[in-house]
């Protein structure tokens, strides 16, 4: 099992606060519609402001430790 410190370590390269195409690519390259829906079901903490999603860095880490991306992760694997 995997550690904040070590997410913080491996998104040390990206702002603190991210975009949807990074926020995309920092769950693997994960496509745009998957990623604005899970921010639409609020299962990613986030910012919404005028047309532009932000999400801070440290909210995707939290949604990458929580059982509902593990949840997300398994389902991946059976389709792979």
């Amino acid at each position: 099992m995997k550690n904040r410190k070590y997410y913080r370590k491996r998104f040390a390269k990206y702002p603190d606060v991210v975009t949807i195409p990074q926020f995309c690519e920092m769950l693997g390259g994960i496509s745009d519609k998957t990623a604005r829906k899970l921010l639409r079901e609020n299962r990613v903490k986030h910012y919404y402001i005028r047309t532009t999603f932000y999400i801070p860095k440290e909210w995707v880490i939290d949604y990458i430790l929580s059982a509902d991306y593990a949840k997300y992760r398994s389902k991946l694997r059976v389709q792979v």
